[in-house]
Order: structure tokens, then C-alpha cells, then sequence
């Protein structure tokens, strides 16, 4: 089991940036592919960026592709996500997530289901 705890959210112009951190507990945090999902107010929660375990590959939603980048370092059981270009529908709670399954080796995945550790949420708002 993993724990995961968000960072770095915060208000931001448009066409600024903000670096996401997650941090994870336990010392198995390699083992898992990582993902960053987000959920705007009335809407459902949606794929951002996902990343393998050894951090060779990684997997964007079209609408961040270009403008966000998806890091993480097993050293410090850490995944980010740096935000640039930020545009007033970026506003949302952002969210990690850990995928432990051996799927994730042959495919990163996008769907909520696949992931089984969520943390909590950070806040990003993107003023116009």
C-alpha cells in the first residue's frame, strides 16, 4: 500500500506555471506507474499525464500535451507535474494516483479504475 500526498497548487495568471509535487509513502514506490488526474467544479475527473515506473515513458491527455510534463524521481518517491501555458480551464483539483498493477508495464492507462491509491487533491486556479 502507498500513500500519497499532493503539493504546489495555488492561483496562477494565465499563462503561467505551477510545479505539482506528490509525495509517496512506503518503499515500494517504484513499483508503481503514476498518474495525475484532475476534476473541475461539475465535471467529472479526468486523465492527465501518466508515467512508467522507471520513468522511461510517459502518456499525455491531448488537451496538456505540449504544455505539461509529467517527471518523477524514485530516489525521493516523488512524481511531478510541471504546468506551463496555463489557460483558465486548467482550473481544477489535481490529483496523483499509483497503478500497481503489471499492466501499466505494457501500457500506461488512463482510466480512474486502473489506478488504486488516490491522494488528496490540490487546488489549481488559473485567472484570466
Amino acid at each position: 500500500q502507498v500513500q500519497l500526498v499532493e503539493s504546489g497548487g495555488g492561483l496562477v495568471q494565465a499563462g503561467g506555471s505551477l510545479r505539482l509535487s506528490c509525495a509517496a509513502s512506503g518503499r515500494t514506490f517504484s513499483s508503481y506507474a503514476m498518474g495525475w488526474f484532475r476534476q473541475a467544479p461539475g465535471k467529472e475527473r479526468e486523465f492527465v499525464a501518466a508515467i512508467s515506473r522507471p520513468g522511461d515513458s510517459t502518456y499525455y491527455a491531448d488537451s496538456v500535451k505540449g504544455r505539461f510534463t509529467i517527471s518523477r524521481d524514485n530516489a525521493k518517491n516523488t512524481v511531478y507535474l510541471q504546468m506551463n501555458s496555463l489557460k483558465p480551464e486548467d482550473t481544477a483539483v489535481y490529483y496523483c494516483a499509483a497503478d500497481p498493477s503489471p499492466f501499466s508495464r505494457l501500457k500506461l492507462r488512463t482510466t480512474l479504475a486502473a489506478y488504486d491509491y488516490w491522494g488528496q487533491g490540490t487546488q489549481v486556479t488559473v485567472d484570466s
